[in-house]
């Protein structure tokens, strides 16, 4: 009788999956477009005026991300301003729409991996997963990865691009 060994079992190929490092936060968008006068100008009097009064409950806990969706020129003042008000309920407050700050997280997110467990190790950054994931993220790993590991390859297991081998010594 014939024995089956799993090779890629075996291989020492160590997986990757970047989804692991999505960040799990609820995110919530404060779009400052809502408080342009006809789309286009931000009235400071008027502004302050709206922030007053704005029902800030619905950020509690959240990633807030704060952006203009508008074409219009916002001064800075403007972001700070909402960004005051978030200040104490909000779990964090970020400038930018939210798949922008999703993607901030992520590298971050990458950037405090500790790679120390991949030294001299085959590494596979999984590829076709469920969650498309930003390129910027992938070349974040590579080039977290390039300087501890053996070899770097993307894909699955049991098909892989190489993109990177330590050379010998």
């Amino acid at each position: 009788m014939e024995t089956f060994v799993n090779k890629v079992a075996e291989s020492g190929i160590i997986t990757i999956n970047l989804e692991n490092y999505l960040s799990k936060e609820d995110f919530m968008l404060f779009d400052i477009q809502q408080y342009l006068f006809m789309g286009l100008i931000l009235k400071e009097k008027d502004y302050r005026e709206a922030l007053k009064q704005q029902d800030w409950t619905a950020y509690s806990n959240k990633v807030v991300c704060i952006t203009c969706s508008a074409d219009a020129i916002i001064p800075q003042w403007a972001y700070m301003l909402a960004a005051t008000y978030l200040q104490p309920i909000a779990k964090d407050i970020r400038f930018g729409n939210i798949d922008v700050v999703k993607n901030t997280y992520l590298r971050e997110a990458i950037a405090a991996l500790n790679v120390t467990e991949y030294a001299d190790k085959r590494i596979v950054i999984k590829g076709c997963g469920d969650v498309q994931l930003p390129d910027d993220a992938y070349i974040a790993i590579t080039n977290k990865l390039i300087p501890i590991a053996k070899s770097i390859m993307y894909g699955e297991p049991c098909s892989t691009v190489p993109i990177f081998k330590k050379k010998l010594q």
